[in-house]
């Protein structure tokens, strides 16, 4: 074991080589051959989150009526032009008072009549909003804002609550005297047994206690439930109805289990299986409007946020080109052709847009 001065130059010597590589000295001598140091550049695109106290808060403004702006092209077709819409999400404004920008406490949050809880009224730091808005809006191409546009998104929204007046330019330098106008700036709490110890709020014991086993553990792996093969695409691929953005994606229902899970629940059976392949098919109408959420703004038969499918089919019957026509406007988006609601541009590929307007064309069977 090291004594202390001994310990003392095991570190210094450590901290000397990092300095003299510049790279961490365990990732390249522990492991050797195995992975690499991360470069600056892809630190960077994951170091994107802004904390409590604004550091992480990028350099950057946007004023309300810019925010206005990119509110109405970007963000009202879920959110209403005013913060307010209650059809696709929750409300984002609304239930706070002048009063409780005063207080730093939403009064309405202790009010059990009051019919909804929205952003405005239960979010307790800018930053969160800020962040949030920053990585995942518009939920169709997130991180798709500038940083300023987000600056100007932000504004709007808390001048849609009457938060901030209309003239303002929030920005980086700012920011925390915004803070202290939001209306449950001091509706957070650490009073609880969440984390114990005094430092981190009453010091109460946690409401879970976890305790490690490691015994008696199964020393063979049992398949205790798997998706049957009668129900395996029962609702479209479900591999094809998750946003492409982030890791997890769910499973391809058009082929059989994988060979893993195979293989476990024959030997937990006794009885070898020899899947046959599934070769998937083209991207139904169905499998396509689950997969880009179309169903949440566009009934059948009726409109939600946009007309319903058979609605627009009514409307373009007579057009020769009806296809062509529909398969732009899916991709392109819009607005003003069925009222003041805006539809974003979609992603999807110029063959999937077909089939789509192909399908609604014909009256939006199944």
């Amino acid at each position: 074991m090291f004594k202390l001065p001994k310990l003392r130059l095991a570190v210094a010597m450590l901290a000397g080589l990092c300095a003299l590589t510049g790279t961490n000295a365990w990732s390249d001598t522990a492991y050797v051959g195995i992975g690499r140091s991360a470069t600056p550049k892809e630190l960077a695109a994951w170091d994107i989150d802004v904390r409590p106290d604004f550091k992480g808060l990028p350099a950057g403004s946007g004023s309300v009526a810019q925010g206005m702006d990119i509110w109405e092209s970007k963000c009202a077709a879920c959110h209403g032009v005013f913060g307010e819409s209650n059809q696709t999400f929750s409300p984002l404004v609304g239930g706070t008072t002048a009063q409780d920008i005063q207080t730093g406490h939403v009064a309405r949050l202790n009010d059990p009549a009051y019919p909804g809880r929205t952003t405005l009224m239960k979010v307790s730091t800018l930053s969160t909003l800020w962040d949030y808005i920053n990585r995942a809006m518009p939920w169709n191409a997130p991180k798709s804002l500038s940083t300023n546009e987000v600056y100007a998104v932000v504004a709007y929204l808390l001048n849609l609550g009457g938060i901030v007046p209309d003239n303002l330019v929030l920005s980086n330098t700012n920011m925390a005297d915004v803070q202290k106008l939001l209306p449950n700036r001091n509706g957070i709490t650490t009073d609880h047994g969440l984390w114990p110890g005094k430092g981190m709020g009453n010091g109460g014991k946690p409401d879970v206690k976890a305790v490690a086993c490691m015994k008696d553990c199964a020393t063979e792996v049992t398949v205790k439930s798997s998706l049957p093969d009668f129900a395996r695409n029962a609702h479209g691929n479900l591999a094809e109805q998750n946003r492409t953005v982030g890791a997890q994606h769910g499973v391809d229902t058009t082929r059989p289990p994988s060979t893993s899970v195979v293989e476990a629940r024959a030997a937990a059976t006794n009885v070898k299986t020899a899947p046959a392949a599934v070769a998937a098919g083209p991207a139904s109408p169905d499998t396509l409007t689950k997969k880009y959420a179309c169903t949440a703004c566009h009934g059948i038969d009726s409109k939600i946020v946009g007309p319903g499918f058979r609605e627009v089919a009514s409307k373009y019957a007579g057009r020769a080109d009806i296809e062509t026509y529909l398969a732009g406007k899916i991709r392109s988006g819009g607005t003003g052709l069925w009222g003041s609601n805006v539809m974003p541009a979609q992603t999807l590929s110029d063959a999937e847009a077909r089939t789509l307007a192909r399908w609604i064309a014909s009256g939006a069977g199944k």
